[in-house]
């Protein structure tokens, strides 16, 4: 299983907001936004929690088990 985010379309509907914007709101580099919008990387629990507090919204509106994307390889 792999790790699905919305953090894209959630900074878009929010005014256009930059990646920068939002790492600067949570105390963090840009590419750590670009690395966890790609899937790259699983956030830490307060990194998650910092973005659900930007957004204000619950963080299983942000993050969630993205099963298409399951690793056919067993």
């Amino acid at each position: 299983m792999k790790l699905g985010n919305n953090i894209r379309r959630l900074r878009f509907e929010n005014n256009e907001m930059s990646q920068q914007k939002l790492a600067n709101k949570i105390g963090v580099t840009r590419m750590t936004i670009y690395s966890k919008e790609k899937g790259k990387y699983i956030p830490s629990t307060l990194i998650a929690l910092k973005i659900a507090y930007v957004f204000k919204i619950p963080v299983e509106k942000i993050f969630f088990i993205d099963t298409k994307k399951e690793d056919k390889r067993g």
